[in-house]
């Protein structure tokens, strides 16, 4: 069973920064597109940022373009995001999601297969 696992959540100050992980704990996300996606409470879920397995190109919502970067480590066989600069707006639950496509896309969840039970980030003084 494919099982993901979010960390690096937590409540944080508006202005400052986290970093989640993405991991798979029974295979290699080295060759999967992943996808990070979030969602607020009474809101719907909204693509935040992905990487393209085929060429490691990466996608942002607008709202996240030059605050987030999105990250492999393949070391580790793990996938980041760097989120800086956070404001209220950006609390949410976070998941990451993984898809077998070549080429990612933060507009498409339908995309993705398997997500993760996700992880609580919280953007407040």
């Amino acid at each position: 069973q494919v099982q993901l696992v979010e960390s690096g959540g937590g409540l944080v100050q508006p202005g400052g920064s986290l970093r989640l992980s993405c991991a798979a704990s029974e295979f290699s996300l080295d060759y999967y597109t992943i996808g990070w996606f979030r969602q607020a409470p009474g809101k719907e879920r909204e693509g935040v940022s992905c990487i393209s397995s085929s060429d490691g190109s990466t996608r942002y919502a607008d709202s996240v373009k030059g605050r987030f970067t999105i990250s492999r480590n393949n070391t580790k066989s793990a996938v980041h995001l760097q989120m800086n600069n956070l404001t209220p707006e950006d609390t949410a639950v976070y998941y990451c999601a993984i898809s077998p496509a070549r080429l990612c896309s933060v507009r498409l969840p339908s995309l993705y297969d398997y997500w993760g039970q996700g992880t609580q980030v919280t953007v407040s003084s």
